[in-house]
């Protein structure tokens, strides 16, 4: 029986997986799947040890809180990957989790690859080097990276974005706006603050501020039943907001398409926001200390942290961060959008909605596929 194994964590990386697992099947329908993953993975058909979310951390000072159980919880599934002796071990994203085990098990012979390359554009760019020592391949989503890569010997390839191949390019506005039961003409807002507990509890507060100042309708997609939670926990401090607000399960894109404006959480949902051609500020905001330490050592190396920007290489939407993360400049950056920025936006989201999209789950597999 020849079995990978697949380590992924949250929301995205469950998505991504689950093609890529449907890709791998369809080419050898004989390969069994294990390890890490969502709902998606399992729905796809893979063999779940351990849930993803129990990776969902953001931030290095977030994650030293969680070290104890997500060390415990490494060597509980090193020990199961061992035991299974698979063909290969794919870590999608996750790369404070995946990266450790992968170098593990690649100097103990089996063979790695790592799928979603860490943001090395953004920050500590010299991981490249590192990162290659525990992957024998990294499988890009963007196409600027694989360059990245090269510089120190490391190899990379491109492979596209799924969220490109599943989206359309011009979204119908209006059939969303139906699935959803909102009628033509009623401006609506689509806030989303993340997927992570973390992320939502600190961005929350300022984005459903800033919402509770315009006069939309408001949707918000809430990633999983905790992140819900938390959304209508705060929601309660503000019956006026609650009032005229749908918490959906899911459904972001079908909120992205039917939206007049979104406030976004910097991250695969700024990315989402942009694909569906939809207005936007993005927001990004961590743990005091975090930001503190990646101030004072100079990580962060890029001008921009949002996908959008960095894939256009101009500030085409607003980025606000920490303490600058109010609801009035929320506010102010969404009134800030003219029929000019907008029609200068969507071709440039077009354009980089058509090189993005190149069939990932696809040549994702055939790239794991020939490296085995």
């Amino acid at each position: 029986m020849r079995t990978l194994i697949l380590c992924a964590g949250e929301a995205s990386g469950d998505a991504l997986g689950a093609s890529l697992i449907a890709a791998l099947r369809a080419r050898e329908p004989e390969l069994q799947f294990a390890g890490i993953g969502g709902p998606a993975m399992r729905a796809a058909g893979m063999e779940i040890w351990f849930d993803s979310q129990q990776l969902a951390v953001m931030g290095l000072v977030e994650v030293l809180k969680h070290l104890p159980r997500l060390l415990r919880l490494r060597r509980e599934f090193v020990a199961r990957v061992r035991a299974a002796r698979p063909i290969a071990y794919i870590g999608i994203d996750a790369p404070d989790f995946n990266l450790p085990i992968e170098r593990r098990l690649r100097s103990a012979g089996l063979r790695t690859l790592h799928y979603v390359s860490p943001s090395i554009w953004a920050w500590r760019r010299a991981r490249a080097k590192s990162i290659g020592e525990c992957a024998d391949k990294v499988l890009c989503l963007f196409p600027f990276e694989p360059a990245l890569y090269a510089r120190y010997g490391v190899a990379a390839t491109f492979v596209g974005h799924p969220f490109a191949d599943e989206m359309p390019i011009n979204p119908d506005r209006a059939a969303a706006r139906a699935r959803l039961s909102i009628r033509d003409g009623v401006p609506v807002l689509a806030v989303l603050p993340g997927s992570r507990r973390g992320e939502v509890a600190r961005l929350a507060k300022d984005f459903f501020a800033a919402a509770e100042a315009t006069n939309a309708q408001v949707l918000i997609p809430a990633a999983n039943a905790e992140v819900r939670t938390i959304i209508e926990h705060a929601l309660a401090d503000r019956p006026t907001l609650a009032a005229r607000t749908r918490v959906l399960d899911g459904q972001m894109r079908d909120a992205l398409y039917a939206c007049d404006h979104a406030i976004v959480a910097s991250g695969t949902a700024a990315l989402e926001a942009f694909l569906a051609k939809r207005p936007m500020v993005v927001g990004y905001r961590i743990a005091p200390l975090t930001f503190w330490i990646v101030k004072v050592f100079g990580l962060l190396k890029a001008p921009y942290y949002s996908l959008p920007n960095k894939l256009a290489e101009d500030p085409i939407v607003a980025e606000i961060s920490q303490n600058a993360l109010t609801p009035d400049a929320l506010i102010k950056e969404l009134r800030a959008w003219d029929a000019s920025r907008l029609a200068r936006f969507e071709r440039l989201a077009v354009d980089i909605h058509r090189l993005l999209r190149r069939g990932a789950a696809e040549r994702a597999a055939d790239a794991v596929l020939g490296a085995l």
